[in-house]
């Protein structure tokens, strides 16, 4: 995870916000008083959940002509958290701690931001400062070591180069852990805490059996320690770079991908945040996008238990009833279609012979369903594909397939058929009197839409195509011959 610099940046995009503070006891006041700049804007802003390059305006205050500005909140709302100083005009800006019910003053030079910054009645901002001072020298010496390193001649040099950079980054962790038992629960020592990363214990490590080698031991420890000093209960924490990062890398690197694994981790985090406002409200948005946007088959599951489970039980409480409804019905269209669920029966005509041919009386050990338009563009690209692969591979495997056209007179859906050849071969049917109710029963919103069902219709594979169906075939073969021995 990259490591947080807390320092100078560059100026950021800012995008306007509502309703993101959760309760506090109050707002904040602090004036701002820059030698050298009059007659403009500063603007308070302020990150959340991840670094930029988008922050949020919070406030603004006029510099006037004596270099001062006062920034006040009343904000019952107000939490606090890492806020930026920006200087309209200025490609710079510098960050700060706030908290709630502060009374502070900053003064600067204008022209030597953010060297020369001093604070009068704030502790935790002169520490913050003292750390920032820190950061870079770190973050200098750890520069000059990749270019010790670019330079090393032997194994020897590098070896010394890299444990004098260990020993830094030891250092370092040292510090924030002095600091977090010197200054317990302030928000300075709760983001040292959100930003520390589990240390592997070193040596062998063994199974029960005591003589085998744990090779994932490393992995185990890793991730069940991942989230120790984060603290899921602080709502500051949301208004700090950090907590994104740290979520994506959770999820991507050291969740198991598959449905249960997820759903499991999901409830974890969303109970570790529960009551709060903004620790909830970001883990829960982080999740269902997570789900929703991924490319995994069957991770839409994780998407229907987090709408069933917490949109629908009114834990998303910043949502007006419009947005909460459409999340409501994505839920409900995906539902039915979720890997292991039996699917939908249908029983349409032939579009030869007009005889009614069930979905789920098609014998065979895979059924590839699939819906198309013969006026689809891209049905006509990808069809003659699912032949090719069907007749190199899947009918050897024990595949059928029983296609559905979504639209089409009967001459046009059957002179498409015939002239892919596929009329003798597939099972083809069509819906001229609309009941088959297939829109909502396989979340079919465009075409092709290709699920593969099993021998006993229970879906396997969802929005698949010519080039993963054998794959997949081949997998699910697999898993049924390593079952049974």
């Amino acid at each position: 995870m990259a490591m947080l610099c807390l320092c100078i940046m560059p100026l950021l995009s800012i995008a306007k916000v509502d309703n993101l503070n959760s309760p506090a006891k109050k707002g904040y006041h602090f004036t701002l008083k820059i030698q050298g700049t009059s007659d403009t804007m500063a603007y308070l802003v302020h990150y959340y959940g991840k670094s930029g390059p988008t922050v949020f305006k919070s406030d603004s205050a006029r510099i006037d002509k004596n270099g001062l500005a006062e920034f006040r909140s009343r904000d019952l709302d107000f939490v606090g958290g890492i806020y930026l100083i920006m200087l309209s005009g200025k490609k710079t800006s510098f960050e700060i701690l706030l908290n709630p019910g502060v009374d502070f003053s900053i003064t600067l030079n204008g022209d030597k931001i953010p060297g020369d910054i001093k604070f009068k009645n704030s502790s935790e901002n002169d520490r913050f400062q003292e750390y920032q001072t820190l950061m870079s020298a770190f973050a200098k010496k750890q520069e000059a070591y990749k270019s010790e390193l670019a330079k090393a001649k032997n194994a020897t040099d590098t070896t010394d180069i890299r444990n004098r950079g260990s020993k830094d980054v030891q250092e370092l962790n040292t510090y924030r852990k002095d600091y977090s038992a010197k200054f317990p629960g302030t928000l300075l020592s709760n983001i040292f805490g959100a930003m520390e990363i589990p240390e592997v214990p070193t040596g062998d490590h063994f199974l029960p059996d005591g003589k085998t080698k744990d090779s994932a031991f490393a992995y185990r420890y890793y991730k069940s320690h991942y989230w120790d000093g984060y603290n899921f209960q602080d709502d500051r924490l949301i208004f700090t770079p950090i907590y994104d990062g740290r979520l994506e890398e959770y999820m991507n690197k050291f969740v198991v991908p598959v449905p249960d694994s997820v759903k499991k981790e999901c409830d974890m985090l969303l109970s570790k945040t529960r009551g709060t406002k903004d620790q909830f409200h970001y883990t829960l948005w982080f999740l269902t996008r997570f789900a929703e946007n991924s490319k995994i088959m069957g991770m839409d599951e994780v998407f229907v238990h987090l709408v069933e489970n917490y949109y629908m039980k009114g834990d998303a409480t910043w949502l007006n009833n419009d947005e909460l409804d459409k999340y409501i019905k994505r839920g409900q269209a995906i539902a039915p279609t979720v890997l292991g669920n039996l699917a939908y029966e249908l029983k349409l005509p032939d579009i030869f012979t007009q005889k009614e041919i069930s979905l789920h009386g098609i014998k065979a050990k895979y059924t590839l369903l699939l819906f198309y338009s013969p006026t689809c563009g891209h049905c006509q690209k990808e069809m003659p594909l699912i032949d090719s692969v069907y007749e190199a591979a899947l009918k050897d495997k024990g595949v059928k397939v029983y296609t559905m056209a979504t639209e089409g007179d009967e001459k046009s859906i059957g002179d498409f058929l015939t002239k892919l050849k596929v009329d003798k071969k597939w099972t083809n049917t069509w819906d001229p009197k609309k009941v088959s109710n297939y829109h909502n029963m396989y979340d079919v919103y465009s075409t092709p839409t290709l699920y593969l069902l099993d021998d006993k219709k229970k879906i396997r594979g969802k929005r698949i195509d010519h080039t993963n169906i054998t794959g997949l075939v081949e997998m699910l073969d697999k898993k049924e011959k390593d079952s049974k021995k």
